[in-house]
């Protein structure tokens, strides 16, 4: 099912690999995903394939400066016949909310989305509505160093189980973007999951076998971003949190699946650990000066800590 899954993306999606993989890690985990790359890259493309390809309600907002948080949630509005306020949904209350350029907002309107990802649920005004489920936020985000962009709040950042990085395509898939565009070349994409194989899927992936000594390895890497060795640690402000712990354990477990397997691997858990990890270690102006990502910790915290 997966692997038809994927084709069927791929029919709006040419490359990006890695971005549909932690699309759909992201969903079959119950988790939210933020995508960060260059304007152009098929983001919004590849988020309304997923949805179509397994039949869930889409819905976009594109965030601006002057957005406000109602703009998002909903709000209250007064019947003038009835004498009565009545609630107005917003775009929140669907499967798959796609947040586009979600740091060119204030910190106020990121933080409406703070309660719909972490309790499932929106209040508008006195009163709190549930979310249907599933439900998944797809935030894209502009490199920080553009124009008009704000750096996410650490309490929002750390709400989304993965953050993907999405680059240009290579010279033949652009060559194919560049032909399949000019001529309207592109497929349809059909829905292929039914929401009953949906759940059999997330079931699956829940039975993936782990370790215990995958386990303990999993907590080393965590513990080495919080209590780092002395190379890196006068690059890192403060490490990740338990919350990245669980991100990292239930990321594995669908890396494995989606690689075709019911038991999970170190390898797994290092690919994971980039998707799950590099949007929670916080980085100092050290880092900044040296030019020093956090892929760059990850890649020496895994090369130090020996796999089980």
């Amino acid at each position: 099912m997966i692997n038809k899954l994927k084709s069927e993306i791929h029919k709006a999606v040419i490359g990006h690999e890695e971005l549909v993989d932690a699309m759909l890690i992201a969903l079959l985990c119950d988790g939210h995903i933020l995508v960060e790359g260059v304007p152009g890259v098929a983001k919004t493309t590849a988020v309304n394939a997923l949805a179509k390809a397994i039949g869930f309600e889409f819905k976009r907002v594109q965030f601006t400066p002057d957005l406000l948080p109602s703009d998002i949630v909903g709000n209250e509005i007064l019947d003038l016949k009835a004498n009565e306020y009545k609630i107005k949904h917003g775009p929140i209350f669907t499967n798959l909310l796609l947040a586009d350029e979600i740091n060119r907002s204030s910190p106020k309107v990121q933080a409406a989305l703070l309660e719909a990802m972490a309790e499932n649920q929106v209040t508008i005004g006195e009163q709190s509505f549930k979310l249907q489920k599933p439900f998944m936020v797809l935030a894209t985000a502009n490199p920080i160093d553009q124009e008009g962009t704000y750096e996410l709040p650490e309490a929002s950042v750390d709400r989304f189980m993965i953050k993907a990085i999405v680059g240009y395509n290579n010279f033949k898939e652009e060559l194919d973007i560049m032909d399949k565009a000019a001529n309207g070349n592109f497929e349809q994409v059909e829905q292929v999951l039914s929401s009953s194989e949906f759940s059999e899927l997330k079931e699956q992936i829940n039975s993936v076998h782990i370790e215990p000594a995958l386990k303990e390895y999993m907590l080393k890497l965590i513990f080495e971003t919080r209590e780092p060795s002395e190379d890196i640690a006068k690059y890192i402000e403060f490490g990740v949190s338990p919350r990245g712990s669980i991100s990292l354990f239930k990321t594995s477990r669908a890396t494995a699946y989606l690689n075709g397997r019911d038991f999970v691997t170190p390898a797994d858990i290092a690919s994971s650990a980039y998707l799950t990890l590099r949007h929670r270690i916080k980085l100092n102006y050290q880092a900044s000066i040296d030019s020093i990502t956090s892929d760059e910790i990850i890649a020496k915290i895994i090369a130090k800590v020996p796999a089980p």
